[in-house]
């Protein structure tokens, strides 16, 4: 028992930075019905709280331009070219940063050396993981309140529901297109430092594996869900960690993909998802 319990504190730390990420890919899909496959490289990790912001301003920015310079041109154009434009600039990311920074793996100092802290009956818990769950518990609070109680939330949900009805509505369907990508970004990339805690070493392929794992999470509770993608980050991460532990770590990036091959035979919206019908 005292395995399983370490075993679940570890999978929902990692689950919380799963949700992050799939919190962009469910934002994005919910209001442009478009797979941002760039979305997981974003989240590559650049002290503390200075760090974070300084990297959400950053990642906020990046996903402003990719938004304005690559998916607005083709935002009338058929989801393929938007589905291809999305791997262009994922593609492109990872290799403009091989090109700029190199292909070795950069190391650099903890930014907050890790100490474990009883929980009791066994189970342990490390600073930096109390840190991951508390920053990531208030991000995703402060994306409800956004989403929920604000004028520009509000504004997301209706351009969600019809970008024309919202645009007679007087709501700018661009603005808030825009807004969702940077916020969505900034998620992503509060992920990165989040993984940077533990695993202080960068390279610009890290962000794939993570960025796959929290597409998978999102379809799992629901494409378009923003619970959904909450629930899918913590199944995700959970699951994963219990592979590893009662199974092997060579299936540790397998099972990402035995869940979304089940979740697409068993339920294909997701846990929260609602299926819909498409006129064709």
């Amino acid at each position: 028992m005292t395995e399983f319990l370490q075993q679940l504190v570890n999978g929902i730390t990692g689950g919380c930075v799963y949700a992050l990420i799939a919190l962009g890919y469910t934002m994005v899909y919910g209001i442009l019905r478009l797979i941002n496959f760039a979305h997981g490289d974003i989240s590559d990790p650049g002290r503390a709280l200075a760090v974070l912001v300084l990297s959400m301003l950053g990642c906020g920015l990046v996903g402003l331009l990719i938004e304005r310079l690559a998916y607005k041109p083709v935002r009338r154009s058929s989801r393929l070219a938007a589905l291809i434009t999305a791997i262009g600039i994922s593609l492109l990311l990872e290799n403009g940063g091989v090109l700029l920074f190199g292909a070795d793996p950069k190391f650099f100092p903890q930014i907050i050396p890790a100490h474990n802290l009883a929980l009791g009956a066994g189970v342990t818990i490390s600073n930096q993981q109390v840190i991951i769950l508390v920053v990531s518990l208030g991000l995703m609070l402060a994306l409800r309140w956004i989403v929920m109680s604000t004028r520009v939330g509000k504004a997301m949900r209706a351009v969600s529901h019809s970008h024309v009805a919202a645009a007679l509505m007087g709501i700018s369907v661009d603005r808030i297109i825009t807004f969702t990508f940077v916020l969505g970004s900034m998620l992503a990339a509060a992920a990165g430092v989040l993984v940077a805690l533990q695993n202080p070493k960068i390279e610009p392929y890290m962000g794939i594996m993570p960025g796959l794992k929290a597409f998978v999470a999102a379809v799992l509770g629901g494409i378009g869900n923003i619970p959904g993608a909450v629930l899918g980050g913590l199944v995700m991460g959970i699951v994963e960690v219990m592979v590893v532990g009662y199974l092997s770590p060579t299936y540790r990036d397998a099972i990402a993909f035995v869940l979304l091959i089940v979740i697409l035979l068993v339920r294909p919206a997701g846990i929260l998802g609602k299926a819909t019908a498409e006129k064709v």
